[in-house]
């Protein structure tokens, strides 16, 4: 006997009709939530799982204050599971959420490994790699910085000597570059004057921790940093969001 399928399940599958039977192309937006609820005789949090789905699936993009849209024609949404993970980073940054997430899941296995059976040429890889990041971040060269600091996180891999790992680090190599950068240059956005230092504290701790041969406080150190540049990003998302709520609000000057 099957199962049922869950409401936003059918939502989901209700959307893809409504695009197909709009004809809507990549890059046209979708109705408004609440008109969707309204189209689809539903309240609005299952139209709101369903496009959820729908975007983690690389199928929808969603912006914050801006609407969803379509990434790509219908007949090819199947095949768009397949989407290269750096064309939706650049479809949606809101992706780099879960690029945080993935990476917090491969790089805990990697600092891990790195710790237990870094050799001696590995290690120095690894602190030549996170000189190099802080000579480009000294300088103030973003690109570069954020460069060697992606740099930085596949020669941990490399030192785990886990081929399957090392392969797949590679494979995000690219992703992972775009998603460094993104990232840094949303924490530089920061008003807090303290980021670059805790970067690179942060940074130095897991080479720490590597070098001296300490896997637990190798995944602790990645877990903490990655925890801190999600924290971070997110509460800049907050304040640009807040920045843009009282600009669309904001009431005259009383004195004028």
């Amino acid at each position: 006997m099957s199962t049922p399928l869950r409401l936003s399940d059918q939502i989901a599958q209700q959307i893809q009709q409504l695009i197909c039977d709009q004809q809507l192309k990549p890059g046209e937006r979708l109705p408004a939530e609440r008109v969707l609820a309204a189209q689809l005789n539903v309240s609005r949090p299952p139209v709101r799982e369903a496009i959820r789905t729908l975007a983690s699936q690389g199928l929808l993009a969603t912006r914050p204050g801006g609407g969803t849209f379509v990434l790509s024609p219908i007949q090819d949404w199947p095949e768009k599971n397949l989407l290269p993970l750096a064309q939706l980073v650049v479809a949606d940054p809101a992706y780099n959420y879960d690029m945080l997430e993935a990476r917090h899941a491969l790089e805990s296995s990697t600092a891990w490994y790195a710790a237990l059976r870094a050799t001696d040429q590995d290690k120095d890889n690894i602190q030549r790699c996170f000189d190099i990041m802080v000579n480009y971040q000294q300088q103030g060269d973003a690109e570069q910085s954020s460069r060697a600091d992606a740099r930085f996180h596949m020669s941990i891999a490399e030192a785990s000597h886990n081929i399957v790992l090392i392969q797949f680090m590679r494979g995000l190599f690219d992703v992972l570059l775009s998603v460094v950068s993104q990232s840094r240059n949303t924490m530089f956005q920061s008003s807090q004057p303290n980021v670059l230092k805790m970067l690179t504290h942060q940074h130095e701790t897991l080479m720490n921790a590597i070098l001296a041969g300490d896997p637990e406080q190798a995944k602790h150190a990645i877990s903490q940093h990655l925890h801190y540049v999600q924290d971070t990003i997110r509460e800049n998302d907050d304040n640009h969001a807040r920045r843009q709520r009282l600009t669309r609000f904001s009431l005259p000057d009383p004195l004028l």
